[in-house]
């Protein structure tokens, strides 16, 4: 399950929903540019759960390459979130260690390709890159069983999420 998420407060409280079910920073996936990481995240920005996830990738950048051992290396350096320079983002969770996994083959289509890799419909990972060009924070979790999913979607809309879609 993922959506969309147009500011910081709404990714917060969305992030509160899913923390409050027991779901921890290592099962959500949590995807945005590197200016929206700044903006909503940066070093003046009040201290949270999620902000700490968001941050985790930053500052090393510079250490991830285009090579799979870059990236796979820079992964188990900082855990489960990694900087994409050349794409601009910062992937944090689970996707991001797949995409180590993938290699670099997995990150030379662009993040359209790393969503459809992870499972997620073309044209829904296309409306995802168009809204993480526009300054949103897309965030996605795997729920254990129907009753969070149904759970997750409602506090998902609830919290001014946009195109929520389960897989």
């Amino acid at each position: 399950m993922s959506g969309i998420f147009r500011d910081r407060n709404s990714a917060e409280q969305a992030y509160q929903s899913l923390s409050s079910r027991g779901y921890g920073k290592d099962d959500v996936n949590l995807l945005m540019s590197d200016e929206t990481r700044k903006t909503h995240f940066g070093d003046n920005s009040t201290h949270t759960d999620l902000g700490d996830k968001a941050m985790e990738g930053a500052g090393i950048g510079s250490a991830i390459g285009g090579t799979a051992g870059a990236v796979i290396g820079a992964i188990a350096a900082i855990g489960t979130s990694v900087a994409l320079p050349g794409l601009g983002l910062i992937i944090a969770g689970p996707l991001a260690a797949a995409l180590a996994g993938a290699g670099a083959g997995g990150l030379t289509g662009g993040l359209v390709g790393a969503l459809v890799g992870s499972g997620i419909p073309e044209e829904h990972a296309a409306e995802y890159e168009q809204g993480i060009k526009n300054g949103g924070i897309v965030m996605g979790v795997k729920p254990r069983n129907a009753e969070d999913a149904k759970y997750f979607e409602e506090e998902f809309r609830r919290n001014n999420g946009d195109k929520i879609y389960k897989y």
